[in-house]
C-alpha cells in the first residue's frame, strides 16, 4: 500500500516536472518566434490578424508578455522579446501609427485582388462561379490560408519598400543639412577672418598715423643720385607760403 502511494507521488512529480518543462519550451519558442518576426509589422509580433481591434491587441499583449516575461522565462533573449511586444502594442494603439499600417495592408489587399481578377479572366470556370456566387467566391477565397499567406508576404513587400523610401529621403535630408551646416561654418569662418583683419588694421592705426606725421614733417626723402630742386626764398620771412622771386630792374 505504501509502495503504491509512493509510486503515485512519483508519477505526480514527474507529471508536474513534465508540464514545467513543456511550459519552459513554449516560453523559449515564443521568444524565438517574436525575435524572428518581420520588424516593420506590429501585428506579426503579437501574432494577430491584420484587422484586429485595439481591444484584441491589449488582450494578446497581456497573454504573450506573461509568457516571455524576463522574470518567468529563462531564455537569454527574453528581455528583448518582451520589449518588442511592448513596442508592438504601443504602435498598434497609436492612432497615426495604426492608420499608416492599416493603409499599407489595404494597399496590399488591393494589389492581390487586382492580380486575382486578372487570373479569373483567364480561368472561365472560376469566373462563372464568381459571377453566380455574387462575390461569395472571392470572400471565401480571402478567408483561406493561401490568401492570408499572400497578404502577409505582400504587406512585407510594401512596408519594406516604404521603409527604403523613407530611409533614402532621410539620407538626402541629412546630406542637405550637412551641406547647409558646412556652408554656415565656412561663412562664419570668413566673417571671423574679416573681423580679425579689421581689428588688426584698427590696432595699427596709431602707428600708421604716426608714420604719416613723421613723413609729413621730414618731407620726402631724396634717393641717392637724385637731383633735388632748389628751395625758393621768400621776401618776407614771416610768411608761411613760398613767394616767387621778385625780378629787380
Amino acid at each position: 500500500m505504501g509502495e503504491a502511494n509512493t509510486s503515485s507521488i512519483d508519477d505526480d512529480l514527474l507529471l508536474k516536472n513534465f508540464y514545467a518543462e513543456v511550459s519552459e519550451v513554449e516560453r523559449d519558442n515564443e521568444v524565438i518566434r517574436i525575435l524572428s518576426c518581420f520588424k516593420l509589422n506590429a501585428f506579426e509580433y503579437l501574432n494577430l490578424p491584420f484587422d484586429s481591434p485595439p481591444e484584441d491587441v491589449k488582450k494578446q499583449y497581456r497573454k504573450l508578455s506573461l509568457l516571455v516575461h524576463p522574470d518567468k522565462c529563462k531564455h537569454p533573449q527574453a528581455k528583448e522579446a518582451f520589449a518588442a511586444l511592448a513596442k508592438a502594442q504601443q504602435l498598434l494603439l497609436d492612432p497615426q501609427e495604426r492608420e499608416y499600417l492599416v493603409n499599407q495592408i489595404n494597399a496590399a489587399k488591393e494589389e492581390l485582388r487586382a492580380k486575382r481578377k486578372k487570373q479569373l479572366k483567364k480561368d472561365t470556370a472560376s469566373k462563372l462561379k464568381s459571377l453566380v456566387d455574387e462575390g461569395k467566391y472571392e470572400q471565401e477565397y480571402e478567408k483561406s490560408d493561401e490568401f492570408h499567406l499572400q497578404l502577409k508576404l505582400k504587406v512585407r513587400e510594401i512596408l519594406t519598400d516604404q521603409e527604403w523610401r523613407r530611409r533614402k529621403m532621410q539620407m538626402r535630408i541629412s546630406e542637405e543639412e550637412g551641406r547647409l551646416k558646412k556652408d554656415e561654418e565656412e561663412s562664419k569662418e570668413m566673417w571671423k577672418r574679416k573681423r580679425e583683419h579689421e581689428e588688426q588694421w584698427e590696432g595699427t592705426r596709431e602707428n600708421r598715423v604716426s608714420s604719416w606725421r613723421d613723413f609729413m614733417k621730414g618731407g620726402k626723402k631724396v634717393k641717392k643720385g637724385e637731383l633735388r630742386p632748389p628751395k625758393l626764398k621768400t621776401e618776407d620771412p614771416n610768411k608761411s607760403y613760398v613767394q616767387r622771386p621778385v625780378k629787380r630792374g
